[in-house]
C-alpha cells in the first residue's frame, strides 16, 4: 500500500500590449473623466457590498442565536444491553482474548504475525510461515496477548507442508482458549469474521463470507511449491500481512480456519499489496489433525498418495510419477493416468489432487476417477514431514 500541491501559474495576466495587438490612443478629455467615473461607480458597489455585508452578517448572527443544534441536545445514555448472540460485536468479544500477537526476529530480518491460544498454559498455533524466520540459530518470538502480557515463545514444531505451526509462551497461566469448530460442514455465504494483527495493528475484528470451499491454493501464492499446497476457505473478511496466523471464526466464535494467504496485486516499492477482498484460511479440520500431531510428537504426518503430478492440457492431473510401493501404486495407477476425481471432487488440476489428497488422513480410503473413465480405489499413506 502508498501517498502537495504542485506549482501552477498565477492568476491573472501581464501587462499589455499583448502580441498582435496594437494600442489605440484614447481622446484626451475622456480618459479622465472615465476613470473619474469608473472610481466612482467602484466606490459606490463598495459601499452597497459593504452594506449588505453587514445587514448579511446581522441577519446570520440574529439566526444562529435563536436555532437549536444537534450540539443542544444531550448525549444518549450508555449501551448497557449485551450484544446480541451472532453479532460481529458478540464474537469479537468472545474471541478477542484468545488472540495473539507474534513478533519475530531472525538473525537477518524480523517480522510479525498472529496465532490463537489453544492451552491455559500457552499452546498456541499459528503459520509456519510466521515463525519460520526464528527456527535457524538466534531466532526470537514474543507473544503479545490481549490483556497487554508479553512472553517469549519457543517452537514446538511446524510443518511447511501445510503452514502450520505450534509455539510455546513460557511463563504464562491461566490464558483464555480458543473454542475450536469444524469446517467440514462450511457453507458458501455463511457470516465469519477474522481477527488478527494486519500491519501489526493488534486486535482489529475484520467480517465478511465465506466466498468458497475447497479453493486450492499454494502458501507463498503462484510462487510457492506443490508441496504447499492447501485446501483453503476462501473469504472476502478483509485479511492483510499480519493477519496470518489467526483465526477465522463463525458466528458462534468457534475456529474454522487460519488465515494464511491473500491474493493481491502488488503495489508499491516492496510489491507488498493489501487485502481486496480474496483471502484463504487453512481449514481447522486439517490444522487440527497437523497441531494434535505435533503436540503430542514434535512432528507432522503429511498426507500422500504417492505420485507426482502435473497438469494436464485437457484439464486433471497428469500422474508423472508412481512411487514404488505407495498408495498410488497399490491402487494400479501408472504414469500417463489422468485423475479427474477424488471421491465425488472434480479434479481439474495437480493442485487440485494435492489439495483434495491433504484434506484427508493417512489411512483413509478413496475413489479415483480416471479420463478413460476407470475407477480405482487407493488407501492414502503418510510421511513424517522433516523441516529443513
Amino acid at each position: 500500500m502508498n501517498h502537495g500541491p504542485a506549482g501552477g501559474q498565477g492568476y491573472g495576466l501581464p501587462a499589455g500590449p499583448y502580441p498582435g495587438q496594437h494600442q489605440v490612443p484614447q481622446p484626451r478629455g475622456e480618459s479622465r473623466r472615465g476613470t473619474g467615473m469608473l472610481v466612482g461607480m467602484t466606490v459606490l458597489a463598495l459601499v452597497v457590498g459593504g452594506a449588505a455585508g453587514a445587514l448579511g452578517g446581522y441577519v446570520a448572527a440574529d439566526t444562529k442565536s435563536s436555532s437549536v443544534t444537534a450540539l443542544d441536545t444531550p448525549a444518549p445514555a450508555k449501551q448497557a444491553a449485551a450484544a446480541p448472540a451472532g453479532s460481529v460485536e458478540a464474537v469479537a468479544q468472545k474471541v478477542l482474548p484468545t488472540v495473539v500477537q507474534l513478533q519475530v526476529r531472525g538473525r537477518s530480518s524480523a517480522g510479525e504475525g498472529s496465532g490463537f491460544v489453544i492451552s491455559a498454559d500457552g499452546l498456541i498455533i499459528t503459520n509456519n510461515h510466521v515463525i519460520e524466520e526464528a527456527a535457524g540459530g538466534g531466532g526470537q518470538i514474543k507473544a503479545v496477548f490481549q490483556d497487554g502480557r508479553t512472553a517469549p515463545a519457543t517452537i514446538v514444531g511446524r510443518d511447511p507442508t501445510s503452514d502450520v505451526a505450534v509455539v510455546k509462551a513460557q511463563g504464562v497461566d491461566k490464558l483464555t482458549v480458543s473454542e475450536l469448530g469444524r469446517s467440514d460442514d462450511l457453507r458458501v455465504g455463511q457470516a465469519v469474521v477474522a481477527i488478527g494483527s494486519p500491519y501489526e495493528l493488534s486486535g482489529t475484528v475484520t467480517s465478511g463470507i465465506v466466498s468458497s470451499l475447497q479453493r486450492p491454493t499454494r502458501a507463498g501464492g503462484e510462487s510457492g511449491s506443490q508441496a504447499t499446497v492447501m485446501d483453503a476457505i476462501q473469504t472476502d473478511a478483509a485479511i492483510n500481512p499480519g493477519n496470518s496466523g489467526g483465526p477465522l471464526v463463525n458466528t458462534q466464535g468457534q475456529v474454522i480456519g487460519i488465515n494464511s494467504a491473500i491474493y493481491s496485486p502488488q503495489t508499491g516499492a516492496t510489491g507488498q499489496g493489501g487485502s481486496v477482498g480474496i483471502g484463504f484460511a487453512i481449514p481447522i479440520d486439517q490444522a487440527r489433525r497437523t497441531a494434535d500431531e505435533i503436540v503430542k510428537t514434535g512432528k507432522a504426518t503429511q498426507t500422500v498418495l504417492g505420485v507426482s503430478v502435473r497438469d494436464n492440457q485437457d484439464g486433471g492431473a497428469l500422474i508423472a510419477d508412481v512411487v514404488a510401493g505407495g498408495a498410488g501404486q497399490g491402487a494400479g495407477l501408472k504414469a500417463g493416468d489422468v485423475v479427474t476425481k477424488l471421491d465425488d471432487r472434480r479434479i481439474d488440476s495437480s493442485d487440485a489432487l494435492v489439495a483434495a489428497v491433504r484434506s484427508k488422513s493417512p489411512g483413509d480410503k478413496v475413489t479415483l476417477t480416471l479420463s478413460d473413465n476407470r475407477t480405482v480405489q487407493a488407501t492414502l499413506g503418510g510421511q513424517t514431514v522433516e523441516p529443513q
